[in-house]
This record gives structure tokens, sequence and C-alpha cells, in this order.
């Protein structure tokens, strides 16, 4: 299995399944002399941790965090590689025969088909193995230590939820939505959406189904310049971190497909010169970008949740192994909605692809030597 590592300065590298003894995150890159700590990482772990309300799986997993590597005896990295260790606790015998029952038979909205193609019998059913989304501990664990990384550069990263099954939440500046930030089990900062939305998940939960919503992305302080002009945009890498999360199916940036509607005139970002000289845009419809490559005001970023797959309703299916048509009515652990503990995965996301495109940046420019406007533009 290839591709479990995401960046090119700033890696970082998960191993783990579902009901796997343990979930392990290898981060390289990351610089000598950062204070940093097991509670630290923790506080973003327990943020996706299921089994906390009525929205989420009820498999009770502490997801406790340990740092195993990369510390030197005073507890700052010693520039050496961070190792962070989760251990899987709730993976009991009932709940590993429930998977067993049906294997051989297509989940529909899993990876059981694409596994079998790929694995063949040898691929790990239990829980969806590594396509489960347990498998996003190691990215928060990793976004964790991207945070604090970028918080000495002050630079914040807030993802809550903008709609859920068709409920929007109102259009809020960011000092609002970071004052309301996870004062209820979803995480949507507009507290009146929110009873609504909470309201109408659980009805749909009590007829057997489930959920999907939008999920936005805000990162404030980004410096301009960070990422390149052709196949590594810090637009596109950032894409490709949160369509790489496996219940999102679709990303847009500012004014998303919005701006299919507008005119070049409605679109178009003007730049001006503020109080303190700098460059800066009048609207932010390119969601923080230009060209791809980030130009200092807000990064916005959404994107869009299927409902979980696991429902209680009958569906029509196949039996890999028999190659015969059957139904099946899973009675396994599930989230009546991701949103909830998927916001977090989403906000590690755009850490990690920020935090690496900020290094690429520095070491570039380290070896520049720009002419006046090159120099003007940084000071």
């Amino acid at each position: 299995m290839l591709g479990n590592t995401f960046g090119r300065m700033f890696r970082v590298t998960t191993c783990g399944e579902s009901y796997g003894r343990a979930l392990f995150t290898i981060v390289d890159g990351v610089p000598p002399g950062l204070k940093l700590t097991n509670e630290m990482i923790q506080e973003e772990l327990d943020k996706r941790r299921p089994g906390q309300s009525e929205l989420d799986s009820p498999r009770k997993e502490t997801d406790q965090v340990e740092i195993v590597a990369g510390m030197n005896q005073e507890g700052y990295t010693s520039g050496a590689p961070v190792g962070l260790l989760v251990y899987n606790v709730d993976t009991q015998d009932i709940h590993i025969q429930q998977y067993r029952d049906y294997k051989d038979e297509i989940r529909p909205g899993h990876a059981e088909y694409t596994f079998f193609v790929k694995y063949g019998g040898y691929a790990d059913w239990c829980g969806a193995g590594r396509a489960s989304g347990r498998e996003t501990v190691g990215r928060v664990a990793g976004g964790a230590v991207a945070k604090q990384i970028l918080l000495q550069e002050g630079i914040e990263v807030i993802g809550y939820v903008k709609e859920s099954y068709g409920i929007r939440a109102k259009e809020m500046t960011f000092e609002e939505i970071k004052a309301n930030y996870r004062k209820n089990e979803l995480n949507c900062p507009d507290l009146e959406a929110a009873e609504r939305m909470i309201e109408k998940i659980l009805e749909v939960k009590d007829e057997g189904d489930t959920c999907g919503g939008i999920i936005e992305v805000i990162a404030r302080g980004v410096p301009p310049g960070l990422g390149e002009p052709v196949f590594d945009k810090l637009r596109a890498t950032i894409a490709h971190g949160l369509m790489s999360i496996g219940a999102v199916t679709g990303v847009e940036v500012g004014a998303g497909f919005e701006a299919a509607r507008m005119k070049g005139s409605e679109c178009n970002d003007l730049p001006y010169i503020d109080d303190e000289g700098r460059v800066r845009f009048r609207t932010n419809n390119s969601g923080g970008f230009s060209g791809g490559i980030s130009n200092g005001e807000d990064i916005v970023v959404r994107i869009a949740v299927k409902p979980t797959p696991t429902i209680s309703l009958p569906q029509k299916t196949v039996d890999i192994r028999k190659m015969e048509e059957t139904t099946l009515a899973p009675i396994t652990r599930r989230d009546a909605t991701i949103c909830p503990r998927i916001y977090p995965v989403a906000e590690a996301m755009v850490m990690i692809a920020i935090t690496d495109a900020l290094m690429m940046a520095r070491g570039y420019e380290g070896l520049t030597r720009g002419d006046e406007i090159w120099k003007r533009l940084r000071e």
C-alpha cells in the first residue's frame, strides 16, 4: 500500500487500521527547539474522538496520545522525526464478529470493492481497515504538530460546520466564528441554526439513516507568496490534502462554484494599499490565492462531506466471494453524521499543507537575491 505520506519538507506519515493494535504517526521536518507536549496533541485529538454525543459513533476510544520520539530531555523537539502513538482500546470481539459476518459483502459507499480489487482476500475487512475514518487520527496528530509551528508564525486555522443536510449557517465574520468555536456538539457557530441541524440529524438517525454536510476552514495570517505557480500551487496542495479524506466528495475555494455564475468585474478582487503600506484586496472571491499562491488574505476553503455510508436500512449489494447479489443491513457502530468529527481532520490537512509550503518558501527565499520590489514586499 503506497501513498501514506503527505508533504515534501514537512512530511506526515501514518499507519494503522480501525481494529489494529495502534495508530502511529511520524512527522519529518520538525525544527529543533519547538515546545511540544502530549497535552498539545491531545487537545486536537479530543475534537475528533468518538462517543462524545448522540451524533457520534458510540465507539469508546480514548485516543490517548504519547510522543515517543523526536524529543530531548527538556521537552523540546530535537530535530529528529517526531513519533506519535495512539492505541485502539475499544476493539471487542462482539464488534469484530459483526464485521466478520458480512466481510465478503460489498458495503455500499465503502471501499470494500476497490480493496478487493487491489488486495484480494488479504484486505483488512474489520471496521474498513485502512479505509476507516479511524485512519484520520494520524492526520490530526500530525496537524497538531504543524499547529504549534504555525502559531509561532501568527497563523491561525479554524474549521466549523457550515451546513448540515441542507440547513445552512448564516454568514459570520472570523471573529464571530472564533467566539462560538465548539460551543455545541456539532461545532456550528450559528447557534440557532445548529439547534435545527441537530434536531434534523437525530430525526434522520431514528429512521436508521445518516446525514452529510459542508465544512468551512479559514486560515488567517498566512503570508503572501506560499506555493508554486504550476503543479505545486498551495491551493492545489490544500485541495489534495482535503480530497484525500475518505468522506470528502468535493472542495471549493473562496467563491468556489459561484464564480462560474459571476462576471469578471464581479469576481475580480481589486487590490489597494492599506494604512500600513501593504497590498490588500477589497474582496476575497479567490479565497486567499492569486495564481494559486497565497496573497495574504484569509484562506477560505469548503469541503462537501457525504453521509456516513453505514446505515441500518437494507441495501442491495454483492457477495464478492460467492459472486451473487444479496441484501445487506449492517448493525455495526456508526456516526449519524461525520461533520462534527471531520472538521478537525480538515483543519489538520490545511495546517500541514501550509506548514510544508512555508518551509519550502523560506528555503527558497534564503537563496534568492531579489530586486528592490522583491525586497520591499517582504519587509
